[in-house]
Parts: C-alpha cells; structure tokens; sequence
C-alpha cells in the first residue's frame, strides 16, 4: 500500500515493523564507545535495512530525511549515555520497570509510515519517532514527536505476520482489549522483537 507522509493525521490504526540490533546496555557516560560500537556494526546492516524497508513501504519522505532522523537519534544516545536512559528521558518509567529491547522499525499510521525505535519494557510498549512531525493545530502548524504507548497490561494479542506471496516482509501486529490496532514493520532482528514482546505479555499474566 503506497503511503505518503506530510502530515499526521489521526491516530495508528496499523503498523509494521523491522527490527534494528539491539543496543547496547549502558548506564553511565563511560560507556559511549560501546555505543559507537553498535552504531557502527548497525551501519553495516544500513543497506540491507534500507532495502527491506523500501520492500515494506513507499516512502512518502526523503531517505535523506530518514538518514537525518537515524543521527539525530544517535547523537542522543551518546548524549544521554545509553538506550535505557533515552527510554527513561523520553517516557514515564515506574518503580520495578525494565527495559528488554529497544529496536528500530517503522510505525504505519493513517499519514503514512514513521521510523523511530520500539521500546519493550516489562510494564509498556512504547515508541517514539526519530524526527518530529509537522501536525495541524489551531494556533497553525506544530512540530512534535509521535508518541505511542500501550500497557502491557491492555494488550489482547500480538501477532507476527507475514505477506503470503513474499516471506521476507515480517510484521507484528498488536491488538488492545479495546480493539485498537497497531502494526509494526522493517525490523532486522524480527525473532527478537517477537520474542520480547511475548515475554513481557507472558510474565505480566503470572503476576496477576
């Protein structure tokens, strides 16, 4: 389905995912070379990433763009001194809360596909776009980042899906118990993503 993205519109309806390596876990500022480390051995898997997204999707902005985003994001995580800070920075993190995984994918909306990284916790599910987005407002336009979050707790099912005529195109479907879909795409590590996924569902059903 082609999508072009200029301006969120609505809520995520769907979404598609591709799975990024997982980053390193780092908790102090001492360990910015191990972040170097894994952006470098992601850059190597950049060609590979970049096909299988344009696979998935039509693209409805730049690569330079995309390209932008993936730096920008990088820096940050060097700045804030690693994957699981961002998290922390970026969300409403509670007591006993942690991060399994955090991988880089692709969100579809009604305006289209948005990249940005795929936080699992064992509490939420969380994802925060790479770059922010122009949305209408009733001052004009705004800029912001595109925030989506689901409770452990609240999700029905997680699906992994994959496109009947070409194996290789792998998503992950999740449903609330309100019926609400979300469909994620473009991971490198799908498996992993699956698994992590299913883990925290898993473990929060033996705590009730």
């Amino acid at each position: 389905m082609p999508f072009k993205m200029k301006t969120v519109i609505g809520i995520p309806l769907s979404s598609v995912t591709s799975e990024a390596a997982e980053f390193p876990k780092s908790k102090s500022n001492g360990n910015v070379n191990k972040i170097i480390n894994w952006m470098s051995k992601f850059s190597k898997k950049a060609d590979n990433y970049a096909h299988g997204i344009i696979e998935h999707v039509n693209l409805g902005v730049k690569f330079s763009e995309t390209v932008k985003g993936k730096l920008s994001l990088g820096a940050r995580i060097i700045q804030a001194g690693g994957v699981e800070r961002v998290f922390r920075q970026l969300f409403d993190v509670k007591k006993g809360e942690n991060l399994l995984k955090a991988s880089q994918c692709y969100l579809s909306t009604t305006a289209g596909p948005i990249a940005g990284l795929l936080f699992i916790s064992n509490q939420k599910i969380a994802f925060h776009s790479d770059r922010p987005l122009t949305f209408s407002s009733p001052g004009g336009l705004a800029r912001l980042p595109y925030k989506v979050v689901i409770q452990i707790r609240r999700i029905k099912s997680v699906n992994p899906c994959e496109n009947a005529s070409n194996p290789n195109k792998k998503y992950i479907q999740i449903v609330t118990v309100d019926e609400y879909e979300f469909w994620f795409m473009g991971f490198i590590c799908y498996q992993k993503s699956v698994k992590y996924l299913e883990q925290a569902i898993a473990e929060t059903q033996l705590s009730f």
